[in-house]
């Protein structure tokens, strides 16, 4: 698969699920998902997007996402499996996104050089 591994740092926050969504969430859509659930509300978003008095935030931060090249046709399997085995092997944590057109794994910073090699050792190709 081609992949391209994306510049900007990112976080992964947790909110209740009964709060809104923070205003200061909506500023910078340049990488932004918002997921709701009955027992969450997640978004991940730019790392300096995060006002800094947020201090109610409860945020995982220094993610770097890796986007599969897509479009991808809905009838297409084994994705995220053919990326997401060689970097559990390799002992990788992963925070993996999926939109309409294609699929993001998030790769902590520190692990994203060895991220590529053992995804590129499988036969993928960084663009």
């Amino acid at each position: 698969m081609n992949l391209s591994l994306l510049p900007d740092q990112l976080a992964v926050c947790r909110f209740l699920p009964e709060q809104e969504v923070p205003a200061w969430v909506w500023q910078q859509r340049k990488f932004l998902s918002v997921t709701y659930t009955q027992d969450e509300l997640s978004i991940v978003c730019l790392s300096q997007q995060i006002p800094t008095q947020a201090y109610e935030v409860r945020c995982e931060r220094d993610w770097r996402a890796i986007k599969v090249q897509g479009p991808l046709d809905f009838a297409l399997t084994g994705i995220l499996a053919r990326l997401l085995v060689p970097l559990a092997e390799a002992g990788i944590p992963v925070f993996a996104l999926s939109t309409f057109d294609t699929d993001y794994i998030l790769i902590k910073e520190q692990q994203c050089e060895q991220a590529r090699s053992v995804l590129e050792q499988g036969g993928h190709c960084f663009l």
